[in-house]
C-alpha cells in the first residue's frame, strides 16, 4: 500500500473558486489552526487572487495575512500559487519585484511554491525558478492543463522534461477548469511518472462532477499528492473534498495518514463558517451547481464565479450561457491559451464584451491588445490573424516585447512615491506590494490612516471629556 498525500486548497483556491476571494482574515485564521491539526501534506493559503483580494476588496495586509497563517499553522507545510514573472498581478514585472516577493514570501512562511504560467512558456518561468531555488523553498512547476488541437500529453510529457532540466522539485498537473477526464488522468500521470521521477501531484475542480472518478484513476497511476478542500467548501467550481479523497483512496488502497478526529473538528468548524458567508451572498448557489458542459468551455472556478459577479453588476446575468458559448470562440482566436489567471479574466471579459455589445471585438481591453502583440509571451497555437489585425485597428502605438531581463526596475521609484503618501520610510513588502498592485495598495494605505486618525481623534474627545469632568468641583 503505497502513500498518499493530500493538500488541502481551501482558504486559497476554495476561497477563490466559490467565494471569489472573499474570506475574511478571522476565517481564514480559524480554518488553518484547524487543518493544521490533521496532518496534510501541506496547506495551500496563500498566492493566486488572494494577494489582491486582501488590498482592494479586504481591506487587509497580504503580508500580514501570511504571517498569521504561519503562526496558526506551526505543523503543516504552506504551499503559495505564484504566476512566474507575472508574480500575482496580471503582467510582466521586473526581476527585482520578483526576486524581492519571492524572498519575501518565503522569509514569512512560505514553504513551498507552485509557479505556472498561463501559456505554458518556459521563458516566462526560468527566472521564478531560479529565484525559488535560490531562496530555498520547494519548486513546484505546474502544467496550466488545457485541451485544444495543439495540447496533448506528449506535450505535457516534453513540458515536464524541461521543468525538471529547471530545476523543478516536484510536478503539479493544474487542472484548474476541471476538465480532465479519468482516463486521461490515468493515461497522463502514468506517462509522467515513466517521464520522471520528480513528486505528482494532481489538482482539478469539481466543476464538471467527474471529479471522483479523476482522483481515482490519478491514483492508481500513481499520483503522489492530490488536492482537496474541507467538505463544507467544497464542490461546485470547487474541489473535491478531502473526505471524499480519504474514501476513493481506500478503493485505490492508498495509504492516507490524517487525524480523522481533527478533520471532523475542522469540518464543525468549516460547516458554521460557511453560512455566514450564504447568508451575505458571497456564495452564490450557482457556483455550486454541476456544469458538465465545462468539458466544452474549459471556464476555471475562479472565472465562473467572477464572471457571473460581473455579469450581475451590469444587470445581465440573463446572459450567462451566452458568454459561455463564446468563451471558446475567444480562446480559438486567440491561439488556445489555457484559461488560467490573467489570462482567463482576459479571455472572459472579451467574452463578456462580445456578447453584450452585440457586435465581436467592438471593444477590446488594453490586455488583449497587448496579448495579440506577443507581450504575454508565445502562444500554444496560431492566433486567428483577421481577428489580430482587427484588434491592432484600435491600437495607436505598437510596442515590441521586452524581454524580462530588460524590464526596467522600479523599486526605488516606487518607494519614493510611497514616502510621499505615507509621509514616512515604507518597508520592503509595502513596497513591493505597491510596485505589483500601484491604486489597490495606495488606497488600503490612505483609508488605513484615515481610520486611525479617526480613532486617535476619539481617543483624544474622550481624554477631553473626563478632564473637563474632574475639573468640575465635587460641590457643585
Amino acid at each position: 500500500m503505497s502513500k498518499l498525500g493530500i493538500q488541502d486548497v481551501t482558504v486559497r483556491d476554495g476561497n477563490q473558486s466559490i467565494l471569489a476571494t472573499r474570506m475574511r482574515r478571522e476565517d481564514i485564521l480559524d480554518l488553518v489552526t484547524a487543518l493544521d491539526k490533521v496532518g496534510f501534506h501541506s496547506l495551500e493559503v496563500w498566492g493566486g487572487a488572494t494577494f489582491d483580494s486582501a488590498y482592494r476588496f479586504l481591506k487587509q495586509s497580504a503580508w500580514e495575512n501570511l504571517r498569521e497563517i504561519r503562526k496558526a499553522a506551526p505543523n503543516t507545510k504552506l504551499s503559495m500559487l505564484l504566476r512566474g514573472q507575472n508574480v500575482v498581478g496580471y503582467h510582466h514585472y521586473d526581476n527585482d519585484v520578483l526576486e524581492r516577493f519571492i524572498r519575501l514570501t518565503i522569509e514569512n512562511g512560505i514553504d513551498i511554491l507552485r509557479v505556472f504560467d498561463a501559456l505554458n512558456d518556459p521563458n516566462n518561468l526560468r527566472n521564478a525558478f531560479k529565484f525559488v531555488k535560490k531562496h530555498g523553498a520547494e519548486l513546484q512547476a505546474a502544467i496550466a492543463y488545457t485541451v485544444s488541437p495543439v495540447h496533448n500529453n506528449e506535450y505535457y510529457v516534453n513540458l515536464v522534461k524541461t521543468f525538471e532540466d529547471m530545476g523543478a522539485d516536484s510536478i503539479c498537473i493544474k487542472d484548474m477548469a476541471g476538465i480532465i477526464t479519468p482516463q486521461t488522468a490515468y493515461d497522463l500521470v502514468s506517462d509522467l511518472k515513466a517521464a520522471t521521477d520528480l513528486p505528482i501531484q494532481l489538482h482539478s475542480h469539481t466543476t464538471a462532477n467527474a471529479t471522483p472518478l479523476v482522483m481515482e484513476q490519478a491514483m492508481k497511476a500513481g499520483a503522489d499528492i492530490v488536492d482537496g478542500c474541507i467538505a463544507p467548501l467544497s464542490g461546485g467550481t470547487g474541489h473535491l473534498a478531502d473526505e471524499t479523497l480519504l474514501e476513493v483512496a481506500k478503493l485505490t488502497d492508498r495509504q492516507v495518514d490524517l487525524d480523522i478526529d481533527a478533520l471532523n473538528e475542522a469540518y464543525d468548524l468549516a460547516d458554521i463558517i460557511v453560512n455566514k458567508y450564504i447568508e451575505s451572498g458571497d456564495l452564490r448557489t450557482r457556483s455550486l451547481i454541476p456544469n458538465p458542459r465545462i468539458l466544452t468551455y474549459q471556464v476555471p472556478g475562479g472565472m465562473l464565479s467572477n464572471l457571473l459577479s460581473q455579469l450581475e453588476e451590469q444587470g445581465a446575468s440573463d446572459r450567462f450561457n451566452e458568454v459561455l458559448r463564446e468563451i471558446p470562440n475567444v480562446r480559438k482566436d486567440m491561439g488556445y491559451p489555457p484559461l488560467v489567471t490573467p489570462l482567463s479574466q482576459m479571455v472572459g471579459t472579451q467574452s463578456v464584451l462580445n456578447v453584450l455589445l452585440g457586435e465581436r471585438y467592438k471593444l477590446v481591453p488594453n490586455e488583449i491588445k497587448d496579448y495579440v502583440q506577443g507581450h504575454y509571451g508565445q502562444a500554444p497555437g496560431e492566433l486567428d490573424q483577421k481577428i489580430v489585425d482587427l484588434i491592432l485597428e484600435q491600437v495607436e502605438v505598437k510596442t515590441t516585447t521586452v524581454p524580462p531581463e530588460d524590464l526596467p526596475f522600479v523599486f526605488d521609484e516606487m518607494k519614493n512615491k510611497m514616502k510621499q503618501f505615507l509621509d514616512r520610510e515604507p518597508e520592503e513588502e509595502e513596497v513591493v506590494a505597491y510596485s505589483i498592485f500601484p491604486e489597490p495598495v495606495m488606497n488600503y494605505y490612505k483609508e488605513k490612516n484615515q481610520k486611525e486618525e479617526t480613532h486617535d481623534n476619539m481617543q483624544s474627545e474622550k481624554v477631553d471629556e473626563v478632564v473637563s469632568f474632574r475639573m468640575i468641583p465635587p460641590n457643585q
